[in-house]
């Protein structure tokens, strides 16, 4: 993980764990200091033989398990702003981002990696709060930060986070395995995320500090509920671009439809606006959307989290969503989450 010492000299964060998080202290170091220091950091874990130093990470896998990897951009002006988000929050998200797709896919995170791109005249204090915000999740989720890569963006900050994780072999959750007569499932509450974006856009001051918008600002992968769906969970996904859009993304792969009732849908007013449509469309949540069949015994909550039943999944060649009122009228939801390209700031 090259280091610059144009980024990373004089006064910097030396970095070290205890327990239950992670120390940091300002100390001048050098950049091969640092890099030292970071590696001795990131050897904290019996899964990496070869970490950070090297040009690449060598990792121990366990026996019988497969490997997953997922990357994902934080991208200044579309995933943050700076003037909204703190950098804590910001490494945190970025973390969290990845960590949800491993929970979506049943999985046990192992390693981190982080490329980040920084413009020249950004404060070296925003650079090692972000650096906070990741570690302190890395350690909560015993994940290790196993290299990357650093250069000069000439924009706003660029970060791209690849988390590889293990599930055991022909365990892992897919999109494609949903069957009609399945139950359909949601984790924890959603539209709250978007309600907290909705409200900093519409110009209120939103405090990171908030318990209530703390789904916004401090995200929870749901690794311990993703482990638990193996070989109970049909089909899953995590709800990073809104409900409509990734249940969507599991109709196709799977060859059905769904129907999802209104009232069922778990969600709370938080933020002004329509708590169902922010609920249907927002983004961002991180809950773990998933099918089981109807006989299966899917607990109430895991670790405290709340699992909710929000309807069916039915037979329907043109993968369609409905939803359904009290009174049993039904309507059909067209996808309106996030997409890149079609969706704006």
């Amino acid at each position: 993980m090259p280091l610059p010492a144009r980024l990373l000299d004089a006064s910097l964060l030396l970095i070290g764990r205890a327990s239950p998080a992670i120390v940091w202290d300002v100390l001048p170091l050098s950049e091969l200091n640092l890099i030292e220091r970071i590696r001795r950091f990131a050897r904290r874990s019996p899964a990496l033989r070869v970490g950070i130093g090297d040009d690449c990470a060598v990792l121990r896998l366990p026996a019988g398990h497969e490997t997953l990897v997922t990357t994902d951009f934080s991208l200044e002006g579309t995933h943050f702003r700076r003037d909204w988000h703190p950098p804590e929050s910001v490494g945190h998200r970025c973390l969290a981002r990845g960590l949800s797709d491993i929970a979506a896919m049943g999985g046990d995170p192992v390693a981190a990696f982080l490329s980040l791109a920084l413009p020249a005249d950004i404060d070296q204090r925003w650079v090692d709060s972000f650096l906070r915000g990741l570690l302190d999740l890395a350690v909560k989720n015993k994940v290790v930060l196993a290299g990357g890569d650093l250069a000069q963006s000439p924009g706003g900050v660029c970060a791209d986070i690849m988390l590889l994780g293990s599930a055991p072999r022909g365990k892992a959750l897919l999109r494609s395995g949903a069957r009609p007569g399945d139950v359909l499932y949601v984790t924890g509450q959603l539209g709250v995320s978007a309600m907290v974006l909705h409200a900093l856009r519409d110009g209120q001051s939103v405090s990171p500090k908030s318990k209530q918008a703390a789904p916004h600002f401090w995200p929870q992968p749901r690794i311990a509920i993703g482990r638990a769906l193996r070989g109970l969970a049909t089909a899953a996904i995590d709800i990073s671009d809104g409900l409509s859009t990734d249940l969507t993304h599991i109709c196709r792969e799977s060859g059905v439809g769904a129907l999802v009732r209104e009232y069922s849908i778990p969600r709370e007013v938080s933020f002004q606006g329509s708590s169902l449509h922010f609920a249907l469309h927002g983004g961002e949540d991180y809950e773990l959307l998933f099918t089981a069949p109807a006989k299966a015994r899917v607990p109430e909550s895991v670790g405290g989290v709340r699992i909710t039943s929000i309807g069916e999944i039915v037979r329907d060649p043109k993968h369609r969503i409905f939803l359904t009122d009290s009174h049993g009228q039904r309507k059909l939801v067209t996808p309106a989450g996030w997409q890149h390209f079609t969706s704006s700031e």
